[in-house]
């Protein structure tokens, strides 16, 4: 063999193994940009199993009890707007996430001074319906914050594989992804008032 078919033949194996790696590079963004999707979207079916549990739960509650009855209603209207709000996982941007975080922050703040409340009355603590109603609220919010957790993960990985390099030179046409990051004031405490 002359060194030329030699030259061409190497040459065609590089451009060979550049053009596979270039493929799994593109298709690996592919990969994790559906994951971070998927895992938006168990991110609103945590929010949701939320807005289905709260109204069963607080109509339970509202039939042991008269009390607060604007915080039960805040609750309610709170998560008619929340379940009304959802986010297309191909459209996410921090426009649309700022909208959905709106909603859902809303419903939040209605079960914290739902929960406030049933920490202000001692004789409610008793009552089991309360008691439950207190730890499903609990753990939904705890699942909701696993699955944000695990979503911005995901959105972390995607957004960094789309900008390292040598990958930022095939992730034309791949966006990054938003995070769902905490809302304003959300670093101080509640304030409790036993008065």
């Amino acid at each position: 063999m002359r060194r030329g078919q030699i030259a061409l033949i190497v040459f065609v194996v590089i451009v060979l193994f550049g053009g596979i790696w270039a493929c799994n590079k593109r298709n690996s963004f592919v990969g994790l940009r559906e994951n971070a999707k998927a895992q938006w979207q168990q991110v609103e079916s945590q929010y949701q199993r939320r807005s289905d549990l709260v109204p069963n739960i607080v109509a339970t509650v509202k039939g042991e009890a008269n009390f607060e009855k604007s915080t039960l209603e805040a609750v309610v209207s709170a998560r008619a707007k929340a379940t009304q709000m959802t986010i297309d996982p191909d459209k996410l941007d921090d426009n649309s996430m700022g909208k959905y975080k709106a909603a859902q922050g809303e419903l939040s703040g209605a079960l914290s001074r739902l929960l406030m409340v049933t920490e202000n009355y001692p004789s409610l603590k008793a009552n089991a319906a309360f008691a439950d109603l207190r730890v499903t609220l609990e753990g939904c919010e705890n699942r909701i914050a696993t699955e944000r957790m695990k979503y911005n993960d995901l959105s972390r990985d995607y957004n960094k594989s789309i900008q390292f390099f040598p990958g930022n030179l095939l992730a034309g046409g791949f966006g990054a992804m938003p995070y769902f990051e905490a809302e304003a004031g959300a670093d101080k405490a509640p304030k409790v008032d036993f008065n």
